[in-house]
């Protein structure tokens, strides 16, 4: 069953003006970015989306205003990507397959840090077929980014390692080019073991430059406070044994529940 439409209620999306994808991509496309988390409880959530009507537009897409994404990340047989976060590293990198799957979409996604600890992300578009896998084309792909990146890995040496699925809203300043996306029903799988941010919490993310956007300081008078927190690395810290306590897995604990349990897959309309 789908997250998707409870979701979008429960933000109070259809107070919000729409904005095509067209228009989002023109003023907000920001491959190059510094991006903020926070974990808001629903109600605190929809208090946003209410302080943002004035300034923000939401992406529409023929009526729908919410997108479940399927997220496959690859890493190496050791975790490097994983480890490189935990650690801190200067030089982090994820790769991944990322499937819009209402409109069966599919994008082979390569997110490294610049010098400044900016988010840098190159994508390449793909067909929906492609999703979960790195053949040869997305292969050359990711070679090419994380070399130029000055990353020493290969795609030869990366396989499957988590997926991510939840459902997301996109806010987006069209004046200013930043974003803010809101991200529920999310869960983690790997194997045959689930994690699942409690229902009653929002993760939050402003996408923009350097300094604080005006979400970012809003959300300061809301209480809320920046978060580290990777959607991979809170999979693979909770569901993979033997993997050294960090902080992430202390902040995610207190949001997340995990489990053997599979959680189901959602719901797949075919794009028209």
């Amino acid at each position: 069953m789908s997250h998707a439409a409870p979701f979008a209620a429960g933000l109070g999306l259809s107070s919000l003006r729409g904005a095509t994808l067209a228009q989002v991509d023109a003023a907000a496309a920001l491959q190059h970015r510094t991006d903020r988390k926070y974990l808001l409880p629903l109600d605190g959530a929809r208090l946003l989306v209410d302080r943002l009507a004035g300034s923000h537009h939401v992406l529409d897409l023929a009526g729908r205003r919410t997108t479940s994404y399927r997220s496959t990340y690859f890493d190496t047989e050791r975790l490097g990507a994983w480890r490189a976060h935990v650690q801190g590293r200067r030089r982090r990198w994820k790769v991944r397959t990322r499937l819009y799957a209402e409109d069966g979409l599919c994008r082979v996604e390569v997110k490294t840090k610049d010098g400044r600890g900016a988010t840098v992300k190159h994508a390449l578009r793909a067909s929906a077929g492609v999703y979960g896998h790195l053949g040869e084309h997305a292969a050359d792909f990711v070679d090419g980014v994380l070399r130029r990146a000055g990353i020493p890995v290969t795609a030869g040496a990366l396989s499957p390692a988590a997926e991510i699925r939840y459902v997301r809203a996109a806010l987006a300043d069209l004046d200013h080019g930043t974003r803010v996306t809101l991200d529920g029903g999310l869960t983690c799988h790997h194997m045959d073991r689930t994690a699942a941010l409690d229902p009653g919490h929002v993760l939050v993310e402003t996408k923009g430059g350097t300094r604080p956007a005006p979400a970012d300081r809003l959300l300061l008078r809301l209480g809320a406070r920046p978060v580290s927190l990777s959607k991979y690395v809170v999979g693979q810290s909770l569901l993979t044994p033997g993997l050294p306590d960090n902080d992430v897995r202390r902040l995610a604990r207190r949001y997340f529940t995990a489990g053997p349990r599979p959680a189901p897959l959602l719901e797949r309309t075919p794009a028209a």
